[in-house]
């Protein structure tokens, strides 16, 4: 149950042991990537939506926004996390791809080449990934396979809103699209968060954390799983909103489980912690959402920008500051890039009722967030170049 995720992933695709000079870690260009996208594409959303700027009407839509940075953004970091070391011309590729593939943003000859492109990456991932946890023993593992496929097959399919209006079938299809991402956060988080805790309470107070908790993660499957194809049916609705209510309680207690008061040592940890109870506050107001009409983006922008931004950027600084054999609480970033993506969510929200200075609060939630992924890539950078040459080594204890 305390394995450390890396070793439960690597064991789900099946890795063998290969020389370094033919493979490389995903991570370490998809890391740096995703981050310096994450930091461009909401103020280049905002220039198209409110500013005029014609080239970039390919993002000139929420939907279209929030299609970049689920898609764009969120599956780079997938692939970077999951996909493990890869063949350096195979991780070529698929990098290409996935550049190519954000020039679909702009109005250019090149836009249906751009969009195929993407396809082919989420595609490609889909079969890389898929296959590898079919193997998996236990149920709750061998979810990942359905799951990640789903995610990338909606990845093809919301490239379709580049060539059609919109159409009375594209809110719901991107509020599942979250729906199946907030999924994902809360498996994976839970695999992340839980054996970094169990390892450091084992080693400071020699006493074991909750860990995994099994029955919480199977009951956050099956709650997480049904909700977004009862929310289909306006009649399930409200069965839908009990079942959010009930997975985002659990969510919090699953926290309140692992102990944060003893992890006051562990800004890393803290942070992850953070993150994932941003999860729980989203999953109340998205139940909420589907209880009294209100504007559905509240929930939908607390999962993106504070869960999602707080989860990612810790866990990708904690996997290469592991990776270069030092401690991920020595990195002074990570608490000041948790109140950059909590002050981000905070003034989106308020955006919705600020008046006429709804855009200047937009501009700058926009800009803290791109502040704060601009420091991600920095750091990951930095840690980068401190990552020994050939085989690593063991690393620090979490």
């Amino acid at each position: 149950m305390f394995k450390s995720n890396a070793k439960f992933f690597a064991v789900a695709a099946g890795q063998k042991p290969v020389s370094t000079a033919l493979r490389q870690p995903a991570w370490r260009w998809f890391f740096p990537l995703a981050a310096l996208h994450a930091a461009l594409m909401v103020p280049l959303t905002l220039l198209a939506l409110y500013h005029g700027w014609d080239i970039l009407s390919q993002l000139a839509s929420p939907a279209a926004h929030a299609r970049e940075l689920l898609f764009g953004f969120a599956l780079a970091v997938i692939a970077g996390y999951l996909l493990g070391p890869l063949p350096r011309r195979l991780q070529g590729w698929l990098v290409g791809l996935w550049l190519v593939g954000r020039l679909g943003i702009l109005d250019w000859p090149g836009g249906a080449v751009a969009t195929l492109a993407d396809a082919l990456f989420a595609l490609w991932l889909a079969g890389l990934l898929v296959p590898r946890f079919l193997a998996a023993k236990k149920w709750r593992n061998r979810v990942l396979s359905p799951l990640l496929g789903l995610i990338c097959l909606l990845a093809v399919v919301t490239l379709t809103w580049r060539y059609l209006d919109d159409m009375p079938t594209t809110a719901p299809l991107m509020h599942q699209s979250v729906l199946w991402l907030v999924l994902l956060m809360t498996f994976m988080g839970g695999r992340i968060i839980s054996p970094a805790v169990n390892g450091y309470l084992v080693s400071r107070y020699r006493m074991a954390g909750a860990g995994v908790q099994p029955q919480v993660e199977s009951a956050l499957i099956v709650l997480l799983g049904s909700a977004p194809f009862l929310m289909l049916w306006s009649a399930l609705r409200p069965l839908a909103a009990g079942l959010v209510l009930a997975a985002g309680l659990l969510v919090l207690w699953r926290v309140m489980r692992w102990g944060p008061g003893r992890c006051h040592e562990r800004p890393d940890l803290l942070v992850l912690m953070l993150g994932y109870t941003w999860l729980g506050i989203g999953l109340l107001l998205l139940a909420r959402t589907w209880w009294v009409p209100v504007h559905a983006s509240t929930a939908l922008h607390v999962f993106t920008i504070a869960a999602l931004g707080t989860l990612s950027s810790t866990i990708m600084l904690r996997h290469v500051i592991l990776r270069a054999r030092y401690r991920p609480e020595s990195e002074w970033a990570l608490v000041p890039l948790a109140g950059l993506f909590a002050t981000a969510a905070i003034l989106r929200l308020w955006a919705l009722d600020a008046g006429s200075a709804w855009l200047v609060i937009l501009w700058v939630s926009s800009l803290l967030w791109s502040l704060a992924w601009l420091l991600v890539a920095w750091r990951l950078c930095y840690w980068l170049a401190r990552i020994p040459s050939g085989r690593s080594g063991p690393t620090p204890p979490r």
